[in-house]
């Protein structure tokens, strides 16, 4: 369960990323409430896989999990960089997540 729970905060830390972004440095409040609603969800649901799973091991495939989503969406949405040198670091953060996972 704590796995299932550290997947979901990731995945609301993107969408926390995503709102920051949206809010455009404050100027949006909707997304700005969206931004900080998010990033609340998510260290709730990080609190309470840490309960179970290593602090070190937790943040750090939270923080993945994040990295590596708001990465792809920038690719994809914002057209951002897909250089093959960018890629392979954002493979090497997905490598230590899987190798996180195995180890514990």
């Amino acid at each position: 369960m704590a796995w299932l729970l550290l997947l979901a905060a990731g995945l609301v830390e993107i969408v926390m990323a995503l709102a920051l972004k949206a809010a455009a440095g404050w100027e949006r409040p909707g997304a700005v409430a969206l931004g900080l609603g998010a990033a609340l969800v998510s260290i709730v649901l990080l609190t309470a896989a840490m309960k179970t799973l290593p602090v070190g091991t937790a943040y750090a495939i939270w923080t993945g999990i994040g990295a590596i989503g708001v990465t792809l969406i920038g690719i994809v949405f914002f057209q951002e960089s897909a250089a093959p040198l960018r890629l392979m670091c954002i493979a090497l953060i997905f490598l230590g997540i899987a190798g996180l996972k195995l180890q514990s």
